[in-house]
């Protein structure tokens, strides 16, 4: 499918084509692997009985980083002002839009990314514990990471036989893998209450759930770590579980969010892990931890990242900005919209109403 084709329809009025302020997640100096490059269209068509109110949408936005790239981006919208932000604590880059009047409101925002697949040099790694201002906020408990109480213990008793970073690291993705699975019962990507999970034992849930709870155990040991929310944009090499398309590279990806997880050790940076996925093809294959797939997955999403995925942002318990009803907002990966008061229920996007395409230039 050509691009001219697959972007058609865009919308006449309110035509924006802007340079995204220079806001990128901290990270060491990555090293690009395989490149890959998509097309993305979110169109967004706010509907409410209300007509008369006040509509509010905030839009989560691609990160820069050495993995991926945004270029050509674009947004078209008959909002009352649209503008693109960072203004809040974890600058995730947003776009909000408001709509003062009744009637369609509509937005539609395309944009090319470029993505290159992630690898680690564990050879690199050192045992410092000294890290800067920045990489120890990802130390820090929020209330859905808790980093004391059984939470701790549970990591002190994983990591008991560990002595660097890298080890305890090791250990406890292995010890998440083999115990937390995915239940599809939970709705969306989960809540990543990772308190909550290791308290009452409940070990199965979706990538959030899954990631928060080796974030939560790695920053209890005094290992800086963190969830990374984004989407997933086509085909995976391992498992469709993990991303899949059409044979042109289309794929419709609405409710495709993922979270992902990294630890920062010194002398290499920020290590790429994904261990909910190992936990998903798992269950779509219909497989056990012990089948040669789902070890060759469990070996390869620690320390690397399939790039037929984009990050948005690492943003937990955070405020929005303008500061909207729910506040602080749990994670930013879904768009986030309200009318009035009312918040929109964003896990379902034909009500709310949204959809996303992906198209890979192949």
């Amino acid at each position: 499918m050509k691009r001219r084709a697959f972007i058609k329809g865009c919308m006449a009025f309110g035509a924006s084509t802007v340079l995204l302020p220079k806001v990128s997640i901290l990270e060491a100096s990555v090293p690009q692997g395989a490149k890959r490059i998509f097309y993305v269209k979110n169109s967004y068509n706010l509907k409410h009985e209300n007509t008369k109110a006040v509509t509010k949408l905030w839009v989560p936005l691609p990160l820069e980083s050495a993995y991926q790239q945004v270029s050509d981006f674009k947004f078209n919208s008959n909002a009352t002002k649209a503008y693109i932000t960072d203004k809040n604590s974890y600058k995730a880059r947003t776009l909000y839009a408001q709509w003062d009047n009744g009637g369609e409101k509509i937005l539609e925002i395309t944009y090319t990314i470029t993505t290159h697949e992630r690898t680690t040099d564990f050879s690199k790694a050192t045992s410092t514990v000294k890290y800067s201002k920045a990489v120890s906020h990802f130390l820090k408990p929020t209330a859905h990471i808790p980093t004391s109480g059984k939470v701790k213990e549970l990591a002190l008793k994983i990591t008991a036989q560990s002595q660097t970073p890298l080890e305890k690291a090791k250990v406890i993705y292995l010890w998440v893998t083999e115990n937390m699975y995915r239940d599809n019962a939970v709705m969306g990507c989960g809540l990543g209450d990772a308190g909550k999970a290791i308290e009452q034992n409940i070990l199965g849930g979706k990538c959030t759930d899954i990631s928060s709870v080796f974030v939560a155990l790695l920053r209890s040991v005094g290992v800086p770590s963190r969830e990374i929310f984004g989407i997933r944009l086509g085909s995976s090499k391992f498992s469709k579980a993990c991303g899949s398309s059409d044979d042109l590279g289309l794929a419709k990806i609405t409710g495709s969010e993922h979270c992902r997880a990294e630890f920062y050790i010194v002398g290499i940076g920020w290590v790429p892990c994904d261990p909910a996925d190992v936990a998903k093809v798992i269950l779509t294959e219909k497989m056990t931890l012990n089948d040669p797939l789902v070890q060759k997955v469990r070996e390869y999403f620690f320390g690397n990242w399939e790039m037929n995925w984009m990050g948005f942002n690492d943003a937990r318990d955070f405020v929005l900005s303008p500061i909207p009803t729910q506040k602080p907002l749990n994670m930013f990966g879904y768009p986030y919209a309200e009318v009035d008061d009312e918040v929109l229920d964003y896990y379902a996007p034909a009500g709310f109403s949204y959809s996303y395409l992906s198209q890979e230039k192949l």
